[in-house]
């Protein structure tokens, strides 16, 4: 039995800096994760605004779009309808369902194949924003290729005893 209750996609044991910013269109509608990556986004509003990272990276988002702890709350959907969000960076301990749970290539073309994670494995964000231990900019051709934005390190592997959360220490 898992010794903290997790409702949320991000379980924060260690909160580093924050700052709040604008989400780019695209962001609001889609929704995110807790713990899913960032990266600054080209807008004509005057607040910094993020998107979806595509591996760079720039810091992770603390709360969900829809999490589930937030059903039947004042916080329902709040982030995206009111364009904002709260984005973590420097040195944080946090547990988080934002990691991808199988390879790049099978995600691809199948069958799906589980990543495996260990401790002190060095942690990058994936094309889709999520934690994970592959370069899938090489992976995936990328010209930015290879990966070298390491952003944490695996504390803790995703596990029965933690409810399937991926515990990080994060260095953005």
């Amino acid at each position: 039995m898992p010794e903290i209750e997790r409702t949320r996609d991000l379980v924060i044991f260690k909160k580093g800096d924050i700052y709040t910013v604008a989400l780019s269109p695209a962001l609001a509608s889609d929704g995110w994760l807790g713990g899913q990556g960032m990266q600054w986004f080209n807008s004509s509003r005057d607040e910094m605004t993020v998107e979806n990272t595509d591996g760079a990276g720039q810091g992770f988002m603390l709360w969900g779009s829809d999490e589930d702890s937030d059903e039947f709350t004042a916080l329902t959907r709040n982030q995206p309808h009111y364009n904002f969000g709260v984005l973590g960076f420097g040195g944080w301990l946090f547990s988080t369902r934002a990691f991808e749970r199988y390879t790049y290539a099978s995600r691809l073309a199948g069958p799906l194949v589980p990543v495996t994670y260990a401790a002190q494995d060095e942690l990058v964000f994936s094309l889709r924003g999520r934690w994970t231990n592959e370069d899938e900019w090489t992976l995936s051709g990328d010209p930015r290729a290879p990966n070298a934005n390491v952003m944490g390190v695996v504390v803790q592997p995703p596990s029965s005893a933690n409810d399937n959360y991926l515990t990080i220490q994060a260095r953005i």
